[in-house]
């Protein structure tokens, strides 16, 4: 059982925020540290949308991203991203990484999704905005998990429908964009395998995801709640 603590865009554009955010989700008992890889004036629309300024300035280059990577190393984190355009899979392989993540939003890009198998490692899959009958299919011999998702920001309890969900052999686990970690704690408890959740330092902070993000006291209670149920199991 791992938790994925996703920084995501949550460094605001700061390096200095995102190596301190790594540095934290280490302490508090992340497994992972997740950022997000995107080309922001080709992904986000302009028009309508108030975040779009944010999202250019969250953009991450290469460099960046290695070192982010190279971070993550240091303090022994395993460093991991969603990726949402083909160019940029290669970024991320120049970075080491172990596994791919494929977020709601692009789990319909049969581009990125070939070139994320085409590499042969492992691959997470949201599906807050699958609406097929099954599950995609994943080209390759590649590991796919898919992650139980809501895509909504952040998402209300009752939207959840967690008591249905099926963790035994349908998704490997759940992406959470609830607030706070009752979700989390539900689906651990349930056979969840995978914990992603988006990480902040302060959830008062600027930005579209601080507010359904877990802060380090959060983390280190999931992370000591997912210990006491692997104790039990």
């Amino acid at each position: 059982m791992e938790i994925i603590a996703e920084i995501g865009q949550n460094h605001n554009g700061e390096m200095n925020l995102a190596i301190e955010l790594i540095h934290a989700a280490k302490e508090c008992g992340a497994d992972v540290a997740k950022f997000q890889v995107y080309d922001a004036r080709a992904l986000f629309p302009k028009e309508g949308n108030e975040w779009f300024e944010y999202n250019c300035k969250t953009e991450l280059s290469r460099e960046q991203l290695m070192l982010l990577s190279q971070e993550c190393k240091k303090v022994d984190i395993e460093f991991m991203a969603s990726v949402f355009d083909v160019e940029r899979v290669g970024w991320l392989e120049e970075c080491g990484v172990e596994r791919y993540k494929v977020a709601s939003r692009s789990v319909k890009d049969a581009a990125l999704i070939d070139a994320i198998a085409a590499t042969g490692k492992p691959i997470l899959v949201s599906l807050g905005m699958w609406d097929g009958p099954e599950f995609p299919q994943i080209n390759g011999s590649a590991k796919v998990d898919f992650l139980y998702c809501v895509s909504k920001y952040p998402t209300p309890l009752e939207d959840l429908k967690l008591a249905h969900v099926d963790f035994a052999e349908s998704y490997a686990g759940f992406s959470d964009h609830s607030e706070g970690i009752t979700a989390a704690i539900v689906a651990c408890s349930r056979g969840a395998r995978i914990l992603e959740k988006h990480f902040t330092l302060d959830q008062s902070m600027y930005g579209p995801d601080h507010v359904c993000s877990m802060c380090p006291k959060e983390l280190t209670n999931l992370h000591r709640i997912k210990s006491e149920i692997l104790r039990c199991l």
